[in-house]
């Protein structure tokens, strides 16, 4: 059985807080976020590599090089989902660390559209 972990982040502050201070409960005993300016995000239950903990919203490097974000889709974390914590890295979250998937976006794809998608993010030339 896997451990039900949360962590919180804060729009106002730019940073994890501590759970408690960021949730509420009702009367259903569904956990809610006190107001929009916080962010929750879930465990995996899975850790990386490297032994971190994986959540939503981390930014993960696979074993073949490739930049992925977790994310909660039909019931299940992915990419994780499909080869579990040990193939990948985190890296970053993308409150913290966006530019790591504006360098992959430029990586994959032909450079004419990665210019445009590099000005687009950083409002200018490369």
């Amino acid at each position: 059985m896997r451990d039900i972990k949360f962590r919180a982040w804060s729009k106002l502050l730019k940073k994890y807080v501590p759970i408690w201070s960021a949730i509420e409960t009702r009367g259903d005993d569904v956990l809610r976020a006190i107001n929009n300016t916080f962010v929750i995000e879930q465990y995996t239950g899975l850790k990386d590599k490297n032994g971190v903990e994986i959540y939503e919203n981390d930014i993960l490097k696979s074993s073949g090089g490739n930049i992925e974000v977790v994310i909660y889709i039909d019931g299940r974390f992915e990419p994780v989902c499909w080869y579990g914590g040990k193939n990948y890295e985190v890296i970053g979250n993308v409150h913290q660390n966006a530019d790591l998937l504006a360098a992959d976006i430029e990586r994959m794809i032909p450079d004419d559209i990665g210019n445009d998608i590099h000005e687009f993010l950083h409002g200018g030339d490369k």
